[in-house]
């Protein structure tokens, strides 16, 4: 088990990021005020406080086959399975197993009573950009499918397929194409979601994939 942890600015969703897809990250709001007068604070003579920030803090845990990773931060919580364990080559049908770890990640969102889920699938950057974006989707289907039998009727989806957009890996090896290959879901911790920029994909809990 490999456990990092970040510091970094506020979090936020940047379109520079390419690896951070659009609607993927909850806004932390704004910082809490500090009264630079309270009498519990104490500074020394002539010393005033530093403008007030939000920062992001993030921890990620990654097993040793690189198979399962769960990223924590102030506003989200994301876990991304890689494609291998959930789906046959090329398929979007899940495996028997793909539904056991499926149930934590539905058991992990209950007990964050998280509203808003979002799953998006990748791939590799192998084969047509069109067949990966087909694929993808077909995956976020599946999972969104597992996920919405098991959460209650409140729960509402944002499924989107990015096929080789997004990469978290290098694709010119194996082992980045296979980290590439992937799911992931994520809620916000504690709020809404923020809205994604396409709704295509928009998902009310029990309702049937295209």
């Amino acid at each position: 088990m490999l456990t990092l942890v970040f510091t970094g600015p506020p979090a936020h969703a940047d379109p520079g990021d390419p690896s951070t897809p659009p609607g993927s990250v909850s806004d932390a709001g704004p910082p809490q005020e500090v009264d630079g007068n309270s009498p519990g604070l104490r500074l020394a003579d002539g010393a005033t406080l530093a403008s007030a920030k939000v920062l992001d803090i993030k921890s990620v845990v990654e097993d040793l086959g690189g198979e399962e990773r769960r990223e924590d931060t102030n506003t989200d919580v994301k876990f991304a399975l890689q494609a291998e364990v959930l789906f046959p080559k090329n398929s979007p049908k899940l495996n028997p197993e793909a539904l056991s770890r499926i149930r934590t990640i539905a058991g992990e969102i209950k007990s964050a009573k998280a509203t808003d889920i979002r799953v998006f699938g990748f791939t590799d950057n192998l084969g047509s950009y069109e067949h990966g974006k087909l694929l993808s989707k077909r995956r976020a289907d599946a999972v969104h499918d597992a996920l919405a039998a098991d959460l209650g009727p409140e729960v509402t989806y944002a499924v989107r397929g990015y096929s080789e957009d997004y990469p978290i890996a290098d694709n010119s090896s194996e082992q980045g194409r296979r980290k590439n290959r992937r799911v992931e879901v994520s809620f916000p911790r504690g709020g809404a979601a923020t809205e994604p920029q396409d709704n295509g994909g928009d998902k009310a809990a029990g309702s049937a994939s295209p």
